[in-house]
């Protein structure tokens, strides 16, 4: 199986949703502490998981497409 420049192309962007998702996580919870940490983590995770899963999902459909 080859890729593609443009499956290259749109790979290299799903690995850069996939930072950028990371690093809003980590901005979310900077300069948090305590209760308000907890409760911000929480939530927080919770998208960034579904965020990932999302990623993920587009992934595999380029990478079963060729």
């Amino acid at each position: 199986m080859t890729t593609t420049a443009p499956d290259l192309a749109q790979l290299r962007e799903l690995d850069e949703g996939t930072r950028r998702a990371w690093t809003a996580y980590n901005e979310r919870l900077r300069e948090l502490d305590g209760e308000e940490y907890e409760r911000v983590e929480g939530e927080s995770w919770t998208e960034l998981q579904a965020e990932l899963r999302r990623l993920e999902r587009r992934r595999a459909t380029l990478l079963a497409s060729n």
